[in-house]
């Protein structure tokens, strides 16, 4: 079964082609990406595993039962890591209607066609497949000022993204409850890294920094997340899939609660050290109006899971920024190009329709 290949869905976007390019280039691992290449999934994003004898590229989307049905049928895959979905929150809040139908509908057909496949493998492939439900510490709503998510913590959503989120993950579980499909749930913290776009906090932080652009926060920027490199997420997952226990949720923090002023006040100063400009760029800081339910704060307790996994955190959250900050000065061209894509992240104002932005604002995972 190790011969047959770990399907990756929404495998060139941020998180996905991060574990494409571990289970390709560090373990050696056969892949199938599969992504529809809309404006979160780029080609160059998968790196040297782009061209790896490893790995296969199919071009389709999870909520087009025909082409999921055809790609197993093609592959045969030991098993899937579902993480294709629509993740901006303020293109959630723009247009909830794209949310439902990517992260809803695509998980229930993909969950549909995933269970008449492993119905109609041999009892060797049922037994050794596994379904890998990818989810966000988004769906647990918003903390107070004390305490942690947990495995425990139940599914509470502010935003559209986080509910059309925690619908696929009610859809994951009773599909294990009903059907019997070997599914093991994930949730995790904010990610950060190379190769993401969408408007994400750190790197348009990045890039307004380099273009000495005003670097919007909403409100006074005292939102609190809970911080995770994308590759030590990756190892997670992949932890997960090799040693998690069928029905259970995995969740993966790392450990480094910072507020998005003090998370964009550290990469102005890491753009500062990279690329000199005068005046220190934390003066670029603009505070705009804040975005409608924005939730106040999210942080993970992933004791649970470090122990039954044997997995935590490598990066520090001060050594992985400084890396990545310098990535994104590294690939400038890269950044501005794909970051320039994407859905429209104007920012409602309180009491405005969808659609009626009023400015921009940085923090869509955050």
């Amino acid at each position: 079964m190790r011969d047959a290949p770990i399907l990756v869905t929404g495998g060139a976007g941020f998180i996905g082609s991060a574990l494409v390019r571990h289970l390709v280039l560090e373990r050696g691992l056969p892949v199938v990406t599969v992504d529809a290449l809309t404006h979160a999934g780029h080609i160059p994003s998968l790196g040297e595993a782009a061209t790896s004898p490893l790995h296969a590229f199919e071009r389709a989307d999870v909520a087009n039962a025909a082409q999921v049905e055809a790609v197993l049928r093609r592959h045969r895959p030991r098993a899937i890591m579902h993480l294709a979905a629509e993740s901006h929150v303020d293109c959630s809040i723009n247009g909830p209607a794209a949310l439902v139908h990517n992260n809803v509908v695509g998980t229930f057909t993909l969950l549909e066609q995933a269970t008449r496949y492993w119905n109609a493998s041999p009892p060797e492939r049922r037994s050794a497949f596994r379904f890998l439900h990818v989810s966000t510490d988004e769906v647990f709503g918003a903390l107070d000022d004390t305490g942690s998510f947990s495995l425990e913590s139940p599914c509470r959503p502010s935003s559209p993204y986080a509910a059309s989120k925690s619908a696929s993950v009610h859809f994951a579980r009773a599909w294990h409850h009903t059907y019997d499909l070997p599914v093991i749930v994930t949730n995790c913290s904010n990610q950060y890294g190379p190769y993401q776009s969408q408007g994400k906090l750190v790197p348009v932080a990045v890039r307004k920094a380099l273009a000495l652009e005003a670097i919007p926060v909403y409100e006074s920027g005292r939102q609190g997340r809970d911080w995770l490199h994308v590759d030590d997420h990756a190892r997670g997952l992949v932890a997960a899939l090799e040693r998690g226990r069928v029905g259970r949720t995995y969740v993966f923090g790392g450990g480094a609660e910072r507020t998005n002023q003090e998370v964009v006040s550290a990469i102005c100063d890491a753009v500062d050290a990279l690329a000199p400009a005068g005046a220190p760029r934390r003066s670029l800081i603009t505070h705009v109006t804040d975005r409608p339910g924005h939730d106040s704060r999210y942080a993970i307790d992933p004791s649970h899971t470090s122990a039954e996994l044997g997995w935590s955190a490598r990066r520090s959250f001060e050594e992985g920024l400084r890396e990545t900050v310098a990535w994104y000065v590294a690939n400038e061209r890269w950044a501005t190009q794909v970051l320039g894509e994407g859905c429209d992240s104007r920012r409602l104002g309180p009491g405005m329709h969808p659609g009626v932005g009023v400015g921009v604002g940085v923090g869509a995972a955050a």
